[in-house]
């Protein structure tokens, strides 16, 4: 037995490569956004915490496909009047760009929690070692802070990555041609619903598997020495 595609398998392809694209570039976008919430978050300076607190509790309490209709339509709005200062005759933000920055700010405000948490968890004495070597703040934090932070944070931050990929799913409101995009558009022309959706369906789920693996070998990997030393 055969899947019908109804010759719409390279449209299906070509919209998982833009999932893909996108995921990853959201995740870039908040794996930095998350980092610097965290260290906002742990700072010893109260308006750093502010800031740092505001932006994962606003971002938070506000749904993503809501962050991804607001991003498109408010910089849109924005392009225009910019391009009219300028003289431009048009200027405008992608549908891809603006998927990955409402992603990205979500993930970010996600991760912010997720890299403080791990923060925390890293003994003060790690730090005091490293004050008592003569190293730098910053040579402390990216030589003893961040590796074993990075081996804390990563389950958390693999599970975000999960809920990231699906959520992708929502930037075809906006137009962007990824895996529920092309299935749609599959949809009306063979108005065979079923079909199109449970491909999407083990699309995604196929992406969910493959980021599982890579996730099991990076933990593994992340967990070396400290196994080592454990026994």
């Amino acid at each position: 037995m055969t899947l019908d595609l109804y010759g719409f398998g390279p449209a299906l392809a070509a919209g998982t490569l833009m999932t893909i694209k996108l995921a990853l570039s959201a995740l870039a976008l908040g794996l930095v956004l998350g980092l610097l919430g965290a260290l906002a978050k742990t700072s010893p300076y109260k308006p750093l915490q502010w800031l740092g607190g505001t932006y994962s509790t606003i971002v938070r309490g506000i749904p993503e496909l809501l962050w991804v209709l607001l991003i498109y339509f408010g910089t849109v709005q924005l392009m225009r009047n910019l391009a009219d200062l300028l003289g431009i005759e048009s200027l405008e933000l992608s549908a891809f760009a603006a998927g990955t920055i409402a992603l990205g700010i979500c993930f970010g405000a996600y991760a912010t929690e997720v890299f403080r948490g791990a923060i925390l968890a890293i003994p003060k004495g790690h730090r005091e070692a490293g004050q008592a070597l003569g190293l730098s703040r910053p040579r402390i934090f990216w030589r003893l802070i961040l590796p074993q932070m990075w081996r804390i944070a990563l389950p958390g931050l693999g599970n975000l990555f999960m809920i990231l990929m699906k959520d992708t799913a929502l930037v075809s409101v906006i137009g962007l041609e990824e895996i529920m995009r092309r299935s749609q558009i599959a949809v009306t022309s063979s108005k065979e619903p079923f079909t199109f959706f449970l491909v999407a369906a083990f699309i995604y789920l196929g992406l969910t598997i493959v980021a599982m693996i890579g996730l099991h070998f990076l933990e593994k990997r992340s967990s070396r020495g400290f196994i080592r030393s454990a026994g």
